[in-house]
């Protein structure tokens, strides 16, 4: 397929109460990986990508060595491939859909939180603005990337109560959307009936996380998600099964 009709198929999969799932992936194995095993598309995370290669999370590393990466992985598998460029390197939206386009990925996660800039938080419309800066890049190069807009607010205590958060996230959410982002992503693990309450107010897919071995495809489809990633729960599930056949040799 060319990058559009990977990004066209790539949308096409994000359906409510029917969701893809993603596993998250950090190099060309692990791509391989998932796709040999059925899925039809997959998610490079930031946390697990940095720790593949001794990095921190949080922009560890250059967008640079990310799309260096990236190009690994996408020569390896044939379905589409979506990556996470945190708060997006500190560099401009133009610049990171052409890196993210000729490294022949097809989607993004782009978060509120600056880490370049002390961890702030954008306000809502300067995300919201962000995602629309993507958006015009994206047409620009005539490829639908997919754009996947990410809040943290439910990661972050200092901004209000459970409650508080909740509304933010959903005034967040929706200002993105009307930017011009395919998906809605408040990161964190929520209680079923918070979750309920953003799936069926935000306006578009929602992506929420799950862990591999304890969550399953049947309980967010009923809660009507529309995308599962799996952020760093993959590769710290694996993490832990080599550590129990590492305890006889030891």
């Amino acid at each position: 397929m060319t990058l559009k009709e990977h990004a066209e198929t790539f949308l096409a999969l994000h359906q409510p109460g029917n969701p893809v799932i993603l596993p998250t992936v950090w190099d060309a194995w692990s791509a391989k990986l998932v796709q040999e095993a059925g899925f039809s598309a997959i998610t490079v995370g930031s946390h697990p990508l940095a720790n593949s290669l001794g990095r921190a999370d949080n922009e560890g590393m250059s967008f640079t060595e990310v799309t260096a990466r990236i190009k690994e992985i996408t020569a390896a598998v044939d379905i589409p491939v979506s990556v996470d460029i945190e708060s997006g390197y500190a560099q401009k939206p133009a610049t990171l859909i052409e890196g993210l386009l000729e490294a022949g990925a097809v989607g993004l996660n782009i978060e509120d939180t600056v880490h370049s800039e002390g961890k702030r938080l954008r306000a809502p419309q300067e995300h919201a603005d962000l995602v629309g800066e993507l958006r015009q890049a994206a047409d620009a190069a005539g490829v639908h990337v997919v754009v996947n807009a990410r809040t943290d607010v439910f990661m972050r205590p200092d901004t209000g109560t459970p409650a508080e958060r909740l509304d933010s996230a959903l005034e967040r959410m929706k200002l993105a959307a009307a930017a011009g982002a395919d998906v809605l992503y408040p990161v964190g693990r929520h209680e079923p009936e918070v979750l309920r309450r953003l799936t069926s107010e935000l306006p578009l897919p929602v992506n929420s996380i799950g862990i591999p071995a304890q969550d399953g495809r049947a309980y967010f489809a009923e809660l009507e998600v529309a995308r599962v990633s799996f952020g760093p729960f993959l590769q710290n599930a694996l993490t832990e099964y080599a550590n129990g056949l590492f305890g006889i040799w030891r």
